[in-house]
């Protein structure tokens, strides 16, 4: 039976840790997905989730996380990226899990999502820096930014519920006249 001594010890070290936001990090640490991936990992999965999520929060529109998009990260990793994007993307992974430990003690995705941010800012502006370079490997960045877009905007809410759909865009007109139209258009 419980005493009332081992209660109150309890209820304080409960208290202690939701003060402290120890909490939130033991959970968001080992928070389970709701899919399972096939080319990463489940720690390399949950992180992508929060910084997909962190790149396209979600506000009056899907969130990245609502719209598919870890999910699409993996599947692009498993079926379309060669092995040396892949790895790419897995060492900066790993890169964002150690340099969160070096500067806050704890992987990415335990952190406050203040100290994450900062963190993508600092990748942000690395590859804004490398950019120009010729030498050395393409930072890792701007490839998990490519694939949080491109997959947040090819689904089925990024497509019809951030951006306006319309199947048909512009009236038809059939039937007109050549002089009206002037020159020809063309694309690619």
């Amino acid at each position: 039976m419980l005493s009332r001594r081992a209660a109150i010890r309890g209820l304080t070290f409960t208290f202690g840790v939701a003060a402290t936001g120890l909490a939130g990090r033991a959970v968001a640490a080992t928070t389970a997905l709701a899919w399972t991936p096939t080319a990463l990992t489940p720690d390399e999965a949950r992180l992508v989730d929060v910084v997909a999520e962190l790149i396209i929060p979600k506000t009056d529109t899907p969130g990245a996380r609502e719209a598919g998009v870890p999910q699409f990260v993996d599947r692009a990793l498993a079926d379309y990226y060669n092995k040396a994007q892949a790895e790419r993307l897995r060492a900066g992974l790993a890169r964002m899990d150690a340099d969160a430990r070096a500067a806050h003690g704890d992987v990415f995705v335990a952190l406050t999502p203040q100290q994450q941010v900062e963190l993508l800012a600092g990748y942000d502006r690395e590859a804004a820096a490398a950019q120009g370079q010729v030498a050395g490997e393409p930072h890792f960045f701007p490839l998990l930014e490519d694939l949080v877009t491109v997959g947040y905007f090819t689904s089925e809410p990024g497509a019809t519920v951030a951006l306006r759909y319309d199947p048909v865009p512009g009236a038809y007109h059939g039937c007109v006249p050549l002089a009206e139209l002037g020159r020809g258009w063309a694309t690619r």
